[in-house]
């Protein structure tokens, strides 16, 4: 089996987490018409699916260490359908924020366990692309939910459309998942080290695993072979990658990023664009700037690495969210909509280049095998958490302190992010996953 093929299945997780994510910002505008929505309850349409997720981040870690990475992922494509079709169907608010929040929870499972399959699948020398392919793909999908949106904004109920759409890729992950195989490093900790060596013969081209399957045994055998208990994650050498992977967790979400997915085109609006149709197509036209960088940040991820990457482009966010917060202060009456649009564009291109794809494959790669389930678990959760606040605040901030002073906080929480970033995060680029979780222990030694 090629691997780019294992790897491009497992990833439609990522798409549909993109597209059940993004999709919402064009609905959101005709649900609110509909359901004569308050500005609290559009925040809990979109918050509600945020708080599912944060609960199917908070299980997936154990239940991929109990019953295997691939397993789990199937049941999340069977969630994707029947959520996305639950929404579609909804003739009152009850019933949409049932569906809504049954694919919170598959986009809570599928944020945490894509990448890990991912990265416990792939050689080290690709896994920077390899994971990050998943954030590629996450981007997509936002994009094609913004050009469904678009397309389907002039039609009569285009809004359900928009939400039944997403459950196309759920059946197609279902089915390629089907063929895939279960991670090795997983197999490998169960003791099943014969399906482990089948597992990696069929997903490496030279056909020789041995030196990757003894350094499996290797690293289980220091560990005795067992999942290690919640409590190990309070062990000193696992305390510095905790701290790394849930500070990265809270300032992807606490800078903003995700209020410009879910809400750009009100956004847009507030800025001066003449209709929501309008301040749709802007929002696509914000989704191909995101599908672009997030593309560079792929070909660069293994060569630039992680944390220049992450620098650069926390640098880059900070200076944007300063410019657009400065444009809703002086006002400019219709030069406001092209500031916000391009100071919005750029925000992302910088986000989709650094802290995007960079938190999600630090997480998969910093934690020690015997916690990596339970500890990307925390760290998704505290992820979805600061979602779900945010989200949930955005528009009550806009209406109670205005658009410049909220963006503006974003742009301090980014300087927060680029100072933690420069202080603690630590190059991961070439290195296997053994080789990471020795130099962290080596870090708690010298502690």
């Amino acid at each position: 089996m090629k691997f780019h093929v294992v790897a491009a299945t497992a990833s439609l997780g990522g798409l549909l987490f993109g597209y059940d994510t993004g999709v919402i910002s064009g609905a959101l505008p005709f649900i609110r018409d509909l359901f004569q929505l308050s500005e609290a309850m559009q925040g809990f349409v979109v918050s509600i699916a945020l708080l599912g997720a944060a609960v199917g981040a908070a299980t997936a870690g154990s239940l991929a260490d109990a019953y295997g990475r691939r397993k789990v992922i199937l049941v999340v494509a069977v969630l994707f359908v029947v959520g996305a079709l639950v929404c579609a169907a909804a003739h009152e608010v009850v019933t949409l924020l049932i569906g809504r929040a049954i694919l919170g929870v598959a986009i809570g499972v599928a944020s945490m366990l894509t990448p890990l399959y991912l990265a416990e699948m792939a050689p080290a020398e690709k896994r920077g692309g390899v994971v990050s392919l998943n954030q590629m793909c996450i981007t997509l999908g936002i994009l094609l939910s913004y050009i469904v949106a678009y397309l389907l904004s002039e039609v009569d109920g285009g809004w359900r459309w928009m939400l039944a759409v997403g459950c196309l890729p759920g059946i197609v992950l279902g089915i390629g998942m089907l063929t895939l195989p279960e991670s090795p490093r997983w197999l490998a900790g169960q003791g099943r080290h014969d399906e482990a060596a089948d597992a990696l013969s069929r997903l490496r081209d030279d056909g020789d695993v041995t030196a990757e399957l003894n350094q499996l045994r290797t690293d289980l055998k220091a560990r005795d072979g067992q999942i290690a208990p919640w409590s190990a994650l309070l062990a000193p050498r696992v305390r510095i990658p905790l701290i790394v992977g849930v500070g990265l967790a809270i300032f992807q979400q606490v800078t903003g990023i995700n209020t410009v997915i879910y809400y750009a085109p009100i956004i847009f609006e507030k800025a001066g664009m003449a209709s929501t149709s309008a301040a749709i197509l802007a929002t696509a036209g914000v989704g191909v700037v995101n599908v672009v960088m997030t593309y560079v940040a792929l070909k660069l991820l293994d060569t630039a690495g992680r944390r220049k990457l992450l620098i650069v482009g926390l640098a880059g966010m900070a200076a944007m969210l300063a410019i657009l917060t400065a444009g809703f202060a002086v006002g400019t009456e219709g030069a406001l909509a092209w500031i916000a649009t391009l100071s919005v564009a750029a925000y992302v291109g910088f986000f989709a280049i650094g802290l995007g794809p960079v938190f999600w494959l630090l997480i998969s790669e910093i934690f020690p095998l015997a916690v990596r389930g339970r500890a990307m678990s925390v760290a998704t959760v505290a992820n979805w958490g600061s979602n779900l606040i945010v989200s949930q605040v955005f528009l009550m901030l806009i209406a109670g302190l205005g658009s410049a002073t909220t963006f503006g906080v974003f742009a301090v929480m980014s300087v927060g992010a680029l100072l933690f970033t420069i202080a603690l995060v630590p190059e991961t680029k070439g290195r296997t996953l053994e080789e990471i979780e020795a130099g962290f222990a080596g870090d708690a030694v010298k502690a």
